[in-house]
């Protein structure tokens, strides 16, 4: 009989397993079953390893080299490895892949190209809210921007005795001069002395200005001075002036009611017997029209216009806003990014403009003029505010939003070997009125829609003081603390 371990494994209701093995006894039987000659062979086999063993100890009578020498050993590796070390070292990492910067807003608008990627596809979708719905300025932004912002008062001027005409969808000309303007070249030191106030202004800071009822008419919007903007402003005057001058101008361009330089309008029009808004076919300017849109610098400083809109006038922004998206489904052409339906690009070495008002825009609108050049904005390139008896220094890059129907306006010329251009957008309050008669001429809709027609004419009294409460005060602006 024999004592064997076997497995024998056991599991409780849990199925934990315990006493894996355990010996179990086994009877082992055999009739032929003999001890003795095995134990017999064990005893000569430890005899035979005895001899063997005492064999190897003569070996320590032999004159050896001790500790061996490792160059004795050629056909051995030394020193010997290390069983722990035997994994060869894992491959390098490859070098980090380099992403594509997500595309700012300005590249959207002037590419157009699908967007990839999960930044791409949120910067796409941010174009195409501001497209559809506008600027909507962040709270940090007004606190930045608005709170700090020095008004500039004029409590002797109340922006309802503007002269907008019936209807407020233009201006009222109240004489020939009004309407082609004032031809006379006007110094500061002249205006000075005609009793006008100087506004000295850095081109950058923000000062509203705000009548007797403390609504913002007008605003010194200014401009950005982080990511590359200063530059971008340069490199937009520089690519005008190259385009300029590689463009002629016949003289018919170079002389017209608001000053003798080259001017070229672009973009969506309405009015003079048209049925219609059209787009303003530029012929033989079209190549230099189409390079001066897809200039990202310029884009650049459309967009500001039209945020800086918004953050100073919410309502009246979301107002053209709103009648954009209306218009746009009916036009061949889709409607232009900026959130002004026209542009005007001046050229020349010294662009300055003849007291005038654009009488044809929104009375109650505003339009966007940025300048461009390199002039000494203390001494020359002012705009002046007939209205408010004010000289307003301007300097390159620099953006002024005025309600440019209604206000009277002209600029101070640049000194000998200055350079300075303008860049305008706005937008034709007969775009406004054509959206209003449902997409018709008025006359088209008093033969079709009589009631209609009688509701809007109704409307025509009103209107011009609801324009002017779509401006916002300052105190409607800052943020609830």
């Amino acid at each position: 009989m024999h004592n064997l371990w076997t497995s024998y494994s056991r599991k409780t209701r849990s199925g934990t397993v315990f006493a894996a093995w355990m010996p179990e006894v086994n009877a082992l039987r055999a009739e032929d079953f003999q001890f003795g000659p095995l134990v017999s062979r064990a005893v000569a086999a430890e005899s035979d390893n005895q001899e063997d063993q005492e064999s190897d100890d003569d070996m320590d009578d032999i004159d050896v080299e001790w500790p061996p020498n490792p160059d004795n050993f050629i056909d051995e590796e030394w020193p010997p490895r290390d069983p722990l070390n035997e994994i060869d070292d894992p491959p390098p990492p490859p070098p980090p892949r380099k992403r594509r910067p997500s595309p700012s807003f300005d590249d959207l608008l002037a590419t157009g190209k699908p967007q990839t990627g999960n930044h791409r596809r949120r910067a796409a979708k941010r174009a195409k809210g501001i497209q559809h719905e506008g600027y909507k300025p962040r709270e940090s932004t007004i606190r930045d921007h608005v709170l700090p912002a020095e008004p500039v008062a004029s409590p002797a001027f109340d922006a309802a005795t503007l002269p907008a005409a019936q209807g407020a969808y233009a201006a009222k000309v109240e004489s020939k001069q009004e309407k082609y303007g004032s031809k006379k070249r006007r110094t500061l030191a002249e205006m000075i002395a005609l009793g006008f106030q100087v506004i000295h202004w850095n081109g950058i800071d923000a000062r509203p200005l705000v009548d007797s009822t403390g609504r913002i008419f007008a605003v010194l919007a200014g401009q950005p001075t982080k990511e590359g903007y200063p530059e971008a402003v340069i490199r937009a005057y520089d690519f005008i002036k190259t385009q300029g001058t590689a463009s002629h101008f016949p003289a018919a361009m170079c002389r017209h009611r608001r000053g003798l330089f080259a001017a070229i309008n672009i973009g969506l029009v309405y009015g003079k017997g048209q049925t219609a808004p059209t787009w303003l076919d530029n012929k033989q300017h079209t190549s230099l029209v189409e390079s001066l849109l897809s200039n990202k610098n310029i884009t650049r400083m459309a967009n500001f216009a039209s945020f800086a809109f918004s953050l100073w006038a919410p309502r009246l922004h979301c107002y053209y806003v709103d009648y954009n998206s209306r218009l746009s489904p009916h036009l061949r052409r889709p409607f232009p990014k900026s959130v002004f339906a026209s542009v005007a690009f001046n050229f020349g070495s010294n662009v300055w403009t003849f007291k005038h008002r654009d009488v044809c825009n929104l009375p109650y609108g505003w339009c966007a003029v940025q300048s461009l050049g390199r002039f000494d904005a203390t001494k020359g390139g002012h705009l002046i505010f007939w209205d408010l008896k004010m000289v307003v220094e301007f300097p390159a890059g620099a953006l002024i939003l005025l309600p440019s129907a209604t206000i009277a306006h002209s600029n101070i010329p640049v000194q000998d070997g200055e350079e300075r251009m303008s860049f305008t957008q706005f937008t034709a309050g007969g775009l406004f009125r054509y959206i209003d008669n449902g997409f018709r001429t008025q006359d088209k809709l008093a033969a079709e829609d009589p009631e209609e027609f009688a509701r809007l004419m109704k409307l025509r009294e009103s209107r011009w003081q609801d324009g002017l409460a779509l401006f916002s005060t300052l105190d409607e602006l800052l943020p609830d603390d």
